[in-house]
């Protein structure tokens, strides 16, 4: 499901940046175009009968302003840049007091990939660093080593992994009305297979509410934030994947998989939210997958989550 964006005065930067994202005919005329398809920079180019240059300079200030996301993604001739639209509406509120602006507020979490509070694991295996292998490969009492903690890179081939994200930012009188998840994933083949699918599956609070197809483990080309020492004949990267909660159901990459929604997942309750992610032994497509912190891979952030309230 695309964002709805709500901004006021007190904004600066972000309406700044939106009002000139917005202030291009062409750049409007690209949104219009990624309206219901995404398209690499190429096929911009070449329908908008523009530079690839132009357009891709165009892409770049739509995704400064958070209208607009890109991806690479594996093709024949190499990786290629797949952009779409991110935000369905943006509502900016002239008026910018304080006291309007802390009616809709949201909060950001980053949980770093180690600080898991449960897992199970199947290998093959292994978890390393932004410095070094933690233990060897397969060796699943490495994911219960206090080392853990410092993880950029986990893989293994079913099993999950569970995070317990903290709602202790939310004002005791906030409702919760919005959560969403990001966080850089691939499927887990020996060393790299762009052509690997594996089906990946996401629980929140214990419940599954649905999960995606990755499509690949991906290698080919080095992580944009990989470590000299990683060798390039392992996974190098991996996509961007977005879960997202409301009062209507649960939404992975902007898609519906679950008619579970805030209420039933009880996502105002308690003291935590729990994430989980994994492979299950009885998917169509067991085939393993990579989880990325922000020092590996092509994202520079951990899993993180975002309460709007």
């Amino acid at each position: 499901m695309k964002q709805e964006v709500t901004l006021n005065l007190s904004n600066i930067d972000r309406v700044t940046s939106i009002s000139k994202a917005l202030s291009s005919k062409l750049r409007v005329e690209i949104l219009r175009l990624l309206d219901n398809h995404a398209l690499n920079i190429s096929n911009i180019a070449e329908t908008l009968d523009i530079p690839v240059s132009t357009a891709a300079l165009q892409i770049k200030v739509l995704e400064e302003a958070g209208l607009v996301v890109s991806e690479p993604l594996p093709g024949i001739r190499g990786s290629q840049k797949v952009s779409g639209i991110k935000v369905k509406t943006v509502h900016i509120d002239i008026k910018s007091s304080d006291d309007d602006a802390s009616s809709s507020r949201s909060v950001k979490i980053s949980m770093p990939i180690g600080n898991y509070s449960d897992c199970n694991i199947e290998a093959p295996c292994g978890i390393s660093s932004e410095t070094n292998a933690i233990s060897h490969d397969d060796d699943k009492d490495a994911f219960y080593l206090p080392d853990r903690t410092s993880a950029q890179i986990i893989w293994f081939y079913k099993g999950y992994l569970e995070y317990r994200f903290p709602k202790r930012h939310v004002d005791e009188h906030g409702r919760i009305n919005g959560v969403e998840f990001t966080f850089e994933a691939c499927s887990e083949a020996p060393g790299y297979d762009n052509n690997w699918p594996s089906d990946i599956t996401i629980w929140i609070n214990g419940v599954e509410i649905g999960g995606f197809r990755s499509e690949g483990d991906y290698g080919g080309r080095r992580g944009k934030h990989n470590p000299q020492w990683w060798p390039d004949i392992l996974t190098q990267y991996g996509k961007l994947y977005s879960v997202m909660i409301d009062d209507e159901g649960c939404y992975v990459d902007n898609k519906l998989t679950s008619g579970e929604n805030l209420k039933s997942l009880r996502i105002n309750e308690g003291d935590f939210i729990s994430f989980k992610i994994g492979v299950k032994s009885d998917s169509e497509y067991v085939g393993g997958m990579n989880l990325f912190g922000n020092r590996f891979g092509d994202f520079d952030q951990n899993i993180e989550m975002t309460l709007k309230y």
